[in-house]
């Protein structure tokens, strides 16, 4: 391409391209408009639509094309405009001198294929230009091939090492003599000391050892005294936290057993207080045994009885107002179990609810039923309640419904007329009751039916119904507290408390206790035990009681709620052949014995081994314990065997296997 200015650009293009395209990248680098722009060929002005093929232009050919401009003032072609940024094109026009003349030669470049290798280079001190040195651009030559295979391996080298020397530097001295003043004022007079043999230098080395020995050992004796001192005083104040622990707890306790005698709620608070009653009256007849005899004597067990009579009377009226309050709780308990929606877990853990019909039926009962038993309603929010209740429960037609109609017309009627609140506390009270009844009826309510104890289907009612010979009543299985070794049914769980409370009155709050740490211990174990969860209430308390003497097997203590049952051997599962009793400091020391037989002594693992065979002589007597027997009667025989095989037996010992 040639400019007016006199100047020859050289550019590669595809001979496909047409002219409008080399004007408009023309036009792009030296940013005048398109329009302004006028290519030309031998003279005549060449169309927008032609290509390069169309002027007759070969494959790797050349065409000289002159560019010009149609507006030269605003916009002239001069070489200070054309700036392009430089990259390699594929062909260059080379200017050659030949004689007098110049010829062009267009030269073709040849792509690399590869990488050129850096070649170093320099920069420029003063004007900080970056040099890199440069290479032909032939490809290189390839080695020919010999036809033999040729292998390359790295040389073996010598291991330098540089090691510094001192070389030998005859040095000259300068005395006094005439001519020559050497001045001696720095000069130092040396004098021969005793000569020190070797026993006395090593006896001064080995008097010098013993002395920094010493002031060492004393180091170490004080920095072994401030250790034992701190220890000590960690202990004790370990020591008094753990008092102050045990005594916190222990008025917590009495507080909270105070609370229960004065507030009794459930059943255990009153076995807690018949127990106390009865521990007073064991008091007081001992009292009266010793001070009085004859007809004294039987006065003040009158006047006892009447206190004890008295108390019984108080304690009874506590238990129906608890009673009562129980019976409430338990049936918002129900209507809220009735109202709740069905829930499930979904694959992302989120938690999702759903209300059928049913629920949000028994949630209007529910509202229904808090409606009328609300106290302090005036006479018109209390005659709106009626109406809701009477409109819902007219949506069945039955004897019970009928009812309930008629005695909330019956109210209705009386509280028009001006009725006492008072005086009406009955009429309510029966409403309030049928309307619970038609609640518990799942024709009415069908939700309820899932929580009902007494099956809708009769031929459930067949299935493990047992009968109490004390109250009479045909009762189901859950009503009864079996031991692990009972033979028949017995009486049910309501007879055995009443009869608790009126002969023995003990208080079993401690054994439930007592059993319930047991098996969460079990359970964190985690080895599949089984036997700590056949064991009751009564079965825990025998062992406790006949067995291990309520208490301590190390410290004797006889506070139950301060013992625990932990595993004799670690690596056995629990069971009465297999435990020992101890406080719950004791115990946590005790399990993290490695070998419970080497800690302890000859006579107290004989007297252990003494009540373990005691308790399996009880509990045998209980079929499903069985099983557990000669299971651990086959591991006692492996490991004697084992023993018997590892090292051999002395006669003794022999003698006393034979026995």
């Amino acid at each position: 391409m040639l400019t007016p200015d006199g100047q020859v650009i050289t550019v590669a293009f595809s001979i496909g391209k047409s002219i409008e395209h080399l004007k408009n990248y023309f036009a792009s680098q030296m940013k005048i408009p398109e329009a302004a722009l006028r290519i030309m060929f031998e003279g005549r002005i060449v169309e927008d639509s032609e290509t390069l093929v169309d002027l007759g232009i070969r494959p790797h050919g050349m065409i000289q094309l002159d560019m010009q401009s149609m507006d030269p003032e605003n916009y002239p072609i001069k070489a200070m405009k054309f700036q392009l940024e430089y990259s390699m094109p594929d062909v260059i026009t080379v200017r050659v001198q030949t004689d007098e003349t110049y010829q062009d030669i267009a030269v073709e470049i040849e792509r690399l294929n590869y990488r050129k290798p850096y070649l170093g280079g320099y920069r420029h001190k003063v004007t900080g230009v970056l040099y890199h040195h440069a290479g032909t651009q032939t490809v290189p030559k390839k080695r020919p091939e010999k036809g033999t295979v040729v292998f390359c391996r790295d040389t073996q080298t010598v291991f330098e090492k540089n090691k510094p020397q001192q070389s030998r530097n005859t040095m000259a001295t300068q005395m006094t003599k005439i001519g020559c003043y050497v001045a001696n004022i720095t000069d130092k007079l040396i004098e021969p000391k005793k000569y020190v043999t070797a026993d006395e230098f090593h006896a001064r080395r080995l008097k010098a050892v013993i002395t920094i020995q010493t002031y060492f050992r004393r180091f170490h004796a004080k920095r072994v005294v401030q250790q034992l001192r701190e220890d000590k005083r960690l202990r004790l104040q370990w020591e008094e936290k753990e008092e102050l622990r045990k005594r916190q707890e222990k008025e917590e306790r009495l507080r909270t057993e105070y609370n229960r005698r004065m507030n009794p709620k459930n059943k255990e608070d009153f076995e807690l207080l018949y127990h106390a009653l009865e521990l007073w009256r064991k008091e007081e007849v001992e009292k009266i045994n010793q001070m009085y005899t004859g007809a004294e004597r039987k006065a003040a067990l009158c006047a006892l009885l009447e206190q004890e009579t008295h108390l019984i009377s108080s304690i009874g009226r506590h238990k129906i107002d608890a009673g009562e309050e129980n019976q409430q709780k338990a049936i918002q308990s129900l209507l809220n179990k009735c109202c709740e929606p069905k829930r499930w877990k979904a694959f992302d853990g989120k938690t999702t609810e759903m209300d059928t019909q049913f629920t949000i039926r028994a949630r209007e009962l529910r509202d229904i039923y808090n409606s009328i038993n609300t106290d302090y309603f005036t006479r018109d929010e209390r005659l709106d309640a009626l109406l809701t209740l009477k409109h819902t429960v007219k949506e069945h037609d039955c004897k019970l419904t009928l009812e309930i109609v008629e005695l909330i017309d019956r109210e209705a009627d009386l509280l028009m007329r001006g009725v006492q609140d008072c005086n009406l506390d009955g009429l309510r009270k029966r409403i309030s009751t049928l309307f619970l009844q038609y609640i518990k009826t799942p024709t009415f309510n069908p939700e309820i039916a899932r929580l009902l104890k007494v099956p809708q289907d009769s031929t459930v009612l067949r299935k493990n119904i047992y009968f109490c010979p004390s109250c009479k009543n045909y009762l189901p299985s859950t009503e009864f507290s079996l031991s692990a070794n009972a033979r028949t049914i017995g009486r049910c769980r309501k007879c055995s408390k009443l009869d608790n409370e009126a002969r023995q009155r003990e208080e079993f709050t401690k054994y439930k206790m007592l059993l319930k740490q047991l098996k969460k211990s079990e359970a964190d174990y985690e080895d599949g035990a089984k036997i700590a969860f056949l064991l009751q209430q009564e079965d825990l308390q025998y062992l406790v009681e006949n067995i291990w003497g309520s208490n301590s097997a190390l410290s004797a203590c006889d506070d139950l709620y301060e013992l625990a049952m932990v595993r004799w051997n670690k690596y056995y599962e629990w069971s009465p052949w297999n435990c020992i009793l101890l406080t719950k400091e004791e115990a946590a020391a005790h399990l993290k014995l490695a070998n419970a037989d080497q800690a302890y002594g000859i006579v107290f693992i004989r007297k252990i081994k003494h009540r373990h065979t005691l308790a399996k002589n009880y509990f045998s007597q209980i079929p499903e314990m069985a099983p557990f027997l000669h299971h651990e009667k086959s591991d006692q025989m492996s490991t004697v065997n084992d023993l018997v095989i590892s090292k051999p037996i002395s006669k003794p010992i022999a003698a006393s296997f034979q026995i």
